[in-house]
Parts: C-alpha cells; structure tokens; sequence
C-alpha cells in the first residue's frame, strides 16, 4: 500500500474487510451502477464543477459532457491502482464492485478501499470485463456514445501507466507493458491509433468531450485527443 500511495493519489488504496458492512463516509462502489442517482449526483458535481471554471450557468454545461468526463475520473481511480499493484506485484488484482468501496468526495483521486479479496490472482479482463464495463454501460444511459467512454477508459490506461513510469523509472517497462496487455483487450480494440502507451506518443481515436465545456465550446482539446493536431 505505501508503494502504491507513493506513485501519486490516483494509485493510493485502503483495505477493508468484506464482510464488514459500509461505514459513512465509505459507500459500496457498486451503488455507482446500481443506483443511477448516484451516480447522476457525480455527474452534476463534475457538471458544477466545469460550469463554475468556465464562469458559466450549469446549463451551459452539456451533460453528456460531465457525464463523459465524470466515468473518464471514474475509471482512472479503478485503473490506476490495478495496473499499480500488476506492476508492483508481478500479478494482477481482481477489483470487482462488490469487492471495492469509496467516498464520494469531491475531486478525481477520491478514497478507494480494495477487500483482501480483490488482491487474488486474476487478469486484465477482470478489471476491463469487470466494474469498467459497467461504469461504461451505466455512463451511455446519460446520452454519451460507447465510443467515448472506451476511448476514455484507453486513455486511463495509458495515463496511469505514464505516471507510473514517471514515479517510478525503473518500472517503465513493466508499466508500458502492463498497458498494453490491457489496451489489447477485446473491448479496447480499436480505441488507440498510436502506440505503445506511456510513451508520449499515444493518441486515441476518440474525445472525451471536455472541450466543449469551455464558454463557446472552445477549449483546449487534451493531449492524446483525435482532435488534436
């Protein structure tokens, strides 16, 4: 856990036992795909959020942007830590839904505590097939294209194994390769047009929208946007 929090707060984890029940603050994770107000309760926060650093009423903020923006947080904060602990350990975790809890604070690196459960043996798909599927699946009823959101959950992938590479020199080909095991994965084909992750060079062939949340829809496009020259 020190090596994890010590590779930035997006990786940081707490553990808790399963079969202790949730104490406030703490919520089960799974609430996010279950209860669509809860996660509709995120999305308005982002939504808040974009409006008030632009200077502009909420309404001016589209919700499928804060949407696409808010599952792009979302996924960095489950990726990061897993991709952390396949690197650090040689092995990959298991982060099921029902096996991770948080506290719905504001902010992208919010508490994220794994149950001794999660740190079985498993494999990219579990992270990919498992709660990022169903953060995908839940997010698209808010009106944002699959496209989107698998391209947000490609640049999650190569964003955390960046700043793990930069946190850490010496692992960035554990990082890089870790990545990529992942941006191979069926349901992230097709999502990446440059490669290899972590590089510098990366670029998806989707946007996350978040230009278009700027006054006028004229925000700076990210790094690894399809946008962006």
């Amino acid at each position: 856990m020190d090596q994890l929090a010590a590779l930035g707060p997006f990786f940081a984890l707490d553990t808790h036992h399963r079969d202790e029940p949730a104490r406030p603050p703490w919520q089960e994770l799974r609430t996010l795909v279950e209860d669509p107000a809860v996660l509709r309760e995120r999305v308005d926060g982002v939504r808040g959020h974009l409006a008030a650093a632009g200077g502009q009423d909420v309404a001016d903020v589209e919700l499928r942007v804060a949407a696409s923006v808010a599952q792009l947080g979302l996924t960095a904060r489950l990726v990061s830590p897993t991709l952390g602990v396949a690197v650090l350990s040689g092995r990959w975790p298991r982060p099921a839904l029902d096996l991770a809890r948080w506290q719905p604070v504001p902010g992208g690196a919010f508490p994220l505590s794994f149950a001794a459960a999660a740190f079985e043996p498993g494999t990219p798909d579990d992270l990919l097939a498992g709660p990022v599927r169903e953060l995908v699946l839940a997010t698209a009823g808010l009106s944002v294209s699959p496209k989107v959101l698998w391209g947000n959950v490609a640049s999650a992938v190569n964003g955390a194994a960046t700043v793990l590479a930069g946190a850490r020199p010496e692992l960035a080909a554990e990082a890089r390769a870790a990545a990529a095991l992942l941006l191979a994965h069926p349901l992230l084909r097709g999502t990446v047009a440059t490669v290899p992750p972590g590089t510098g060079r990366f670029r998806r062939r989707s946007c996350c929208l978040i230009y278009r949340a700027a006054p006028g829809g004229a925000g700076a496009l990210c790094g690894d946007c399809v946008l962006s020259r």
